[in-house]
């Protein structure tokens, strides 16, 4: 497979995909550059998912207008981590190393391509 659709698709399905991609691909350090980062961005995404539908509940539970507070960031989060999916789809597919805030020097060092 080449390495601009290995990348790609490490993007797909994230993190499943990108999990996947870390397992079977020992030798392509792009490859392994994109399987970490789609594998971190999944991860912390659903993370921060989670976090924020607890928080929402809680803070609903408290009073409801904090709670729908909290509840109005939770599509603006989806936006962006949307926005941010597309890019990495499209850097991927080019060859390019684009680094995500936050989790792409985590990726690098993972990958070893600092």
């Amino acid at each position: 497979m080449a390495p601009n659709i290995a990348s790609l698709l490490c993007y797909i399905c994230m993190p499943i995909t990108s999990i996947i991609f870390l397992l079977i691909e020992k030798d392509n350090q792009n490859v392994k550059f994109h399987a970490w980062q789609g594998t971190a961005f999944g991860v912390g995404y659903i993370l921060v998912l989670i976090a924020l539908e607890i928080l929402a509940a809680i803070l609903g539970a408290i009073a409801s207008v904090l709670g729908i507070i909290v509840g109005f960031f939770i599509p603006i989060i989806g936006l962006v981590a949307f926005i941010v999916w597309i890019v990495c789809l499209i850097k991927a597919y080019q060859g390019e190393r684009w680094r995500i805030p936050v989790v792409g020097d985590f990726a690098a060092k993972k990958a070893g391509v600092e």
